[in-house]
């Protein structure tokens, strides 16, 4: 039997069943069951930062398993401090503090709560954001497509036109909790709002004492030139939340509070049993150290102008938007899926998270080889799809 047909015949249909199976990894290069080689310029979504089977990541994940796996959160251990001093660190804000989870769904679900804690009840999001797929990070996302047939879910979110500062302005008001906007909607095809957005949306929430909680899942660890994706606005949000690259390709997410304006969990009031476990938070500690040590964030900003500047040129393209390796490549048609499926057939991993959009979320460690090798397939496989 298959592998796809073993995955039909054992798994829930919510992803579909994927065509290809991978086994093996190394760097931004997979290979599926069949011994086929792709460039893999997804990254597992913006998680796998130092691409796969990094030796960093490697030899933490295995000297940690080999001392202490799992111990719940009725102990600390040593990975999860330091990680949680690493994360203080580079928010460059000592009150800063820190709650580990899984994923960036829980993330976003820490952060409602936190904002609860305010008193308040409202909550303002974005229109075409997305923050996850639980229950209460389902509320806060705005996509129709993917809440409606969740509903009733949370009460009291506000949607508003992303980069829209006057809307921001109408709906913002005392009874308001907390706003959540990513920096970059990656999951709403890429999309970037004028600079000085943030700046703007911080300043009207300041006025009504409401809290800005940045969904850095897809844009932080790096993956914008960096670190959270918000620095270059000149900003200082309430609440980061965390996860994909934040575990360097393992399960791992988090919530961090800056400042006194945000409230603090007291003991009891939320939990995960596998939040902060230590071999996850080995492999984050690997990563930020790799990351640190060769000086990614400029390298990633570097990678990411030279994309832009190549596949701006791509007959069939009319805009590339994104920071650093967070790129959305608009085309002239809606033929993105077809794009995806013959990418793939020509050993080429990528994402269409909208009809004319294609996603990319290459590791941070992507070399200059590797860049053109990509913008010489990507633009066979779009002339492929529109000329035939």
């Amino acid at each position: 039997m298959k592998n796809q047909e073993r995955w039909h015949a054992a798994l829930q249909n919510n992803y579909g069943v994927p065509p290809i199976t991978l086994v093996k990894g190394k760097g931004a290069e997979v290979w599926d069951d069949n011994g086929k080689r792709y460039l893999d310029f997804l990254g597992g979504i913006a998680t796998n930062v130092l691409g796969h089977a990094h030796p960093g990541i490697v030899k933490a994940v295995t000297q940690q398993i080999e001392k202490l796996g799992h111990v719940s959160n009725l102990y600390s251990h040593k990975p999860g401090i330091e990680l949680a001093e690493k994360l203080q660190d580079l928010t460059n804000d000592p009150t800063a503090r820190v709650f580990f989870c899984n994923s960036g769904a829980e993330a976003n679900e820490a952060a409602i709560k936190i904002s609860r804690l305010t008193g308040r009840k409202q909550i303002v999001a974005t229109v075409g954001g997305f923050h996850g797929r639980t229950a209460g990070a389902l509320s806060i996302t705005g996509q129709d497509a993917k809440r409606t047939p969740f509903e009733p879910l949370l009460p009291g979110v506000k949607f508003v036109e992303f980069g829209n500062v006057a809307a921001m302005r109408r709906v913002i008001s005392k009874n308001t909790a907390m706003v959540i906007i990513e920096t970059i909607q990656g999951e709403n095809g890429v999309v970037v709002p004028e600079a000085g957005y943030l700046r703007k949306v911080r300043a009207i929430c300041d006025q009504n004492g409401v809290l800005l909680a940045i969904d850095a899942v897809q844009t932080g660890m790096g993956r914008t030139g960096e670190w959270f994706g918000y620095e270059s606005e000149g900003i200082k949000p309430d609440i980061i939340t965390l996860a994909k690259g934040l575990g360097g390709g393992l399960p791992l997410g988090a919530m961090i509070t800056l400042g006194e304006k945000a409230p603090a969990f007291k003991p009891g009031e939320h939990g995960s049993t596998f939040g902060g476990n230590p071999v996850s938070c080995a492999a984050a500690n690997a990563a930020i150290d790799f990351i640190v040590k060769k000086n990614l964030l400029k390298q990633v900003s570097t990678s990411g102008k030279f994309l832009k500047t190549k596949l701006a040129k791509v007959p069939g393209v009319i805009d590339v938007r994104g920071r650093g390796l967070l790129l959305g490549i608009v085309l002239e048609a809606n033929v993105a899926a077809a794009v995806v499926a013959k990418a793939m057939s020509n050993g080429l991993l990528i994402n269409a998270p909208s009809k004319n959009v294609i996603r990319i979320a290459p590791p941070l460690i992507v070399n200059k080889k590797e860049l053109s090798e990509f913008v010489k397939l990507f633009s066979r496989t779009l002339n492929e799809v529109l000329n035939g």
